[in-house]
């Protein structure tokens, strides 16, 4: 009777093992849902930004981003099940100067569907809004506050832009696109 009990038990214990093998993701987390969520081109990002000009209205955007959901197996069906709504992404900051203030990410909502081995392309990509210009450190650069960034006492800013998208499968799997860092900007006054 107990190596019948333990059998059984051996029988549950391997079964929920090959379950969870069968459901899970590779250790770098980009194939869930099957599926690798990329940032595969972008156009448009200006080098150089004014703080006083988008800060009286508008936005910092990037001209042309394009996105695309790759099978993470090529040789494997595919499904609509497959295909990523995107929901939202974030944009992230660090300084490329002596600096070390830094804006507060920023993290927007967008909508898109992006069809399984296809793309989507977005026109015009807010990346910062006019409000975010007047907090620390980009604020020390308008002239009513004296266009000196106090922390290193020089004219402009350079940080690093790294931006990700999150979405998920229409199978319902959350997907994320690894971070496209490294856009450089300068702030200027």
């Amino acid at each position: 009777m107990k190596a019948k009990i333990w059998s059984l038990v051996a029988v549950f214990v391997l079964t929920l093992g090959v379950v969870g093998c069968a459901s899970g993701n590779s250790p770098d987390g980009r194939d869930q849902g099957n599926v690798i969520l990329s940032i595969t081109d972008f156009d448009g990002l200006p080098i150089q930004v004014s703080v006083n000009g988008i800060a009286n209205g508008g936005f910092l955007q990037i001209g042309r981003l394009t996105i695309s959901n790759i099978s993470a197996d090529p040789t494997a069906t595919t499904s609509t099940l497959m295909d990523v709504e995107i929901e939202r992404y974030e944009v992230g900051f660090t300084r490329a100067d002596q600096g070390t203030r830094t804006p507060q990410p920023t993290v927007r909502g967008i909508f898109g569907i992006v069809s399984v081995n296809g793309t989507l392309q977005y026109d015009n990509l807010p990346i910062m809004s006019a409000e975010e210009f007047t907090n620390q450190p980009l604020s020390d650069l308008l002239f009513a506050n004296g266009g000196i960034d106090t922390e290193t006492g020089s004219e402009a800013i350079l940080l690093n832009l790294n931006l990700k998208f999150y979405g998920r499968t229409l199978g319902g799997d959350r997907v994320e696109t690894q971070t496209a860092a490294n856009f450089t900007v300068q702030f200027v006054q």
